[in-house]
């Protein structure tokens, strides 16, 4: 959520305006930038697009300078409008101020300013943080940023410039992150590696509690409490390329078509000689784990429902999956004979942290799925698997999301052969696993077709998405992948669960997406998609080639090849990924950037 960009060395202001473009896919309605220009603190800011911003500064643009931080905001605190947009600067404009988080005692720390004489002309809570540090200033930037976030509560990550500190940026994080690199002649920080990738691949991540002093020449990193702590940097493996979109019209549908190899990146390595190797899990002690317990949000969630799926379906293992945000309010029934799976894509995910650290507390040991190396949740876990996708810019993940199910399936399979032992079934399922790549390229020509498709539905305004066994969570991704980018209403029910309250909503303006592979539920399913036809409702089925009974349930019909029955979740998953896409695309909206939502949840 937000974007921070924070240079210092010797680079252009547009430079600084060019890298908080590459923030925009985490949410935003305003933008800006503070910079030290010939002695004076220049600040602009918008309520609007970053375009706008560079349009507004159009004259600024090719002005050298040593130091600057830039802002997108997405609005908590006060509406969005120019004033409310960051940076925020003191009383006498010489400390500019970029914040990500929520500052949960701002009230009582603005009433303490007040009453020593700050003026305040914002809303916002970051607004608090520009004064405290004034209030501590005396002399010493990085010691007045110490003191000052000393005093919050709350999840931060801020970057401090000061008019009479040339070249040094001051930074601190708590709870939201943010990212340090190093180049040439060049310190550079922002809110994720995309920005940094054109000036380095060496990047540190600070943790809870660090404060950081950032010069041209070098970093210093330091505890809150003044101290240094061991910080490594860390190598990232994809380019500044990978993040651009080499053609396409949107970054989704790039990401939906690099979906072949998020597949190929997130099998590499990882089956020998028949079987799983997932040397990560070695010192796990997977045979005395009597029970797992799963947390993640949105789509990661319903990849950890085919995950619980799997597992139940094909062990005796006891398999607990809870929404984050719930489980971390929850007193978790674990101990060290429990394994916590923690999934998110950014591992910066607020409520997944914090049902991690809830679940370390109480004994359990950690293992995430992550893309993001290096992330918070990566630091904190006893065990990280990396999906391996890439960088994914699209709001609504959909590379990985197959990403997630394939490092999941590998997880579930290394847990079955400990417990259970290994059989030519799941031989069979790990061979069509290696074969899934080719596939996915055969399904991804029926772009057209989908799109056709698409084109029928697009000024419906509502949708049900249904499903039984693994497709169910199929049918909730599905629902919330059309909702989150079209705006059409969007739900998803298990097919048996339409008699008992569903069904009353179906009518002709009220179609159908079934999801109805020929497994071992398929006879159920298709007594439920009757069901939904008698009352008029248009059905669009997604099932298994071959199965001619669907031309006559479906009034449109979607196909994908036959393969064991818990793969089924990730052969559709571009299905309906591109339903949604095409859809959200004929209607003139920009699926990267949906309305209110930004690619990482790092507040609660």
């Amino acid at each position: 959520m937000c974007g921070i960009v924070g240079m210092v060395g010797d680079f252009e202001v547009g430079e600084l305006i060019q890298n908080l473009k590459k923030l925009e896919y985490r949410g935003y309605d305003s933008a800006g930038v503070a910079y030290l220009l010939n002695n004076n603190l220049m600040v602009h800011k918008v309520s609007g697009k970053v375009d706008q911003l560079r349009e507004s500064m159009r004259g600024e643009l090719a002005k050298k300078i040593s130091e600057g931080i830039a802002h997108t905001r997405w609005a908590t605190h006060g509406e969005p409008n120019d004033i409310n947009a960051h940076p925020h600067t003191d009383c006498e404009k010489k400390i500019a101020v970029v914040h990500n988080g929520i500052i949960e005692n701002y009230k009582e720390l603005k009433e303490e300013l007040l009453k020593k004489g700050h003026r305040f002309v914002s809303e916002t809570d970051t607004e608090v943080i520009a004064h405290l540090i004034e209030d501590e200033f005396h002399g010493d930037l990085l010691e007045a940023v110490r003191r000052a976030v000393l005093r919050l509560r709350g999840a931060y990550a801020i970057a401090v410039i000061h008019k009479e500190i040339p070249k040094v940026i001051v930074a601190a994080r708590k709870g939201s992150p943010l990212v340090i690199g190093k180049g040439k002649g060049l310190s550079l920080l922002a809110s994720d590696v995309t920005p940094l990738l054109r000036y380095t691949r060496n990047v540190v991540f600070l943790e809870d509690g660090d404060v950081a002093l950032l010069r041209p020449e070098d970093v210093e990193i330091y505890y809150i409490d003044g101290t240094r702590p061991l910080r490594n940097f860390v190598r990232i493996s994809w380019s500044e390329k990978d993040a651009e979109k080499s053609g396409y019209k949107h970054f989704m549908y790039k990401e939906i078509m690099e979906e072949p190899q998020a597949i190929v990146s997130a099998l590499a390595g990882r089956i020998k000689k028949g079987k799983v190797f997932l040397e990560e899990l070695k010192d796990l002690n997977i045979e005395d784990i009597y029970r797992v317990d799963l947390v993640s949000c949105g789509t990661s969630f319903y990849a950890s429902m085919i995950f619980k799926y799997f597992l139940e379906n094909h062990s005796d293992m006891v398999v607990n999956l809870e929404v984050s945000s719930e489980y971390r309010y929850k007193r978790p029934h674990v101990n060290d004979r429990t394994i916590l799976i923690a999934v998110s894509q950014s591992g910066e995910t607020a409520d997944t942290l914090e049902s991690v650290r809830l679940a370390k507390r109480f004994g359990a040991r950690v293992l995430s799925v992550v893309n993001v190396v290096g992330s918070t949740l990566d630091r904190e876990s006893d065990v990280s698997i990396y999906m391996n996708a890439g960088p994914e810019i699209g709001v609504a993940a959909t590379k990985t999301y197959v990403a997630e199910l394939v490092t999941l399936y590998l997880i579930a399979l290394k847990f079955i052969e400990r417990k259970e032992g290994w059989g030519s079934y799941y031989s069979d399922m790990l061979d069509r696993l290696l074969r899934i790549p080719e596939i996915y390229e055969n399904i991804l020509r029926k772009a057209e077709k989908i799109r056709k498709i698409s084109e029928k539905y697009m000024n419906y305004r509502h949708f049900m998405y249904i499903g039984r066994g693994y497709g169910y969570p199929t049918a909730l991704e599905g629902a919330l992948k059309l909702k989150e980018i079209t705006y059409i209403h969007a739900t998803a029910y298990p097919a048996g669960e339409l008699k008992h309250g569903p069904i009353a909503l179906l009518d002709k303006d009220f179609p159908v997406f079934a999801v109805i592979p020929s497994d071992s539920l398929y006879y159920k399913m298709k007594n439920n998609v009757v069901e939904a036809r008698s009352r008029n409702a248009r059905i669009i089925v997604l099932g298994t080639e071959g199965n001619k009974e669907l031309k006559e349930i479906g009034d449109d019909v979607i196909t994908v090849p036959s393969v064991p029955e818990p793969l089924y979740p990730l052969l559709m998953a571009p299905i309906i990924q591109m339903f949604a896409y095409f859809i959200s695309d004929m209607k003139g909206l920009d699926p990267d950037k949906p309305r209110n939502l930004a690619k990482s949840v790092t507040v609660e």
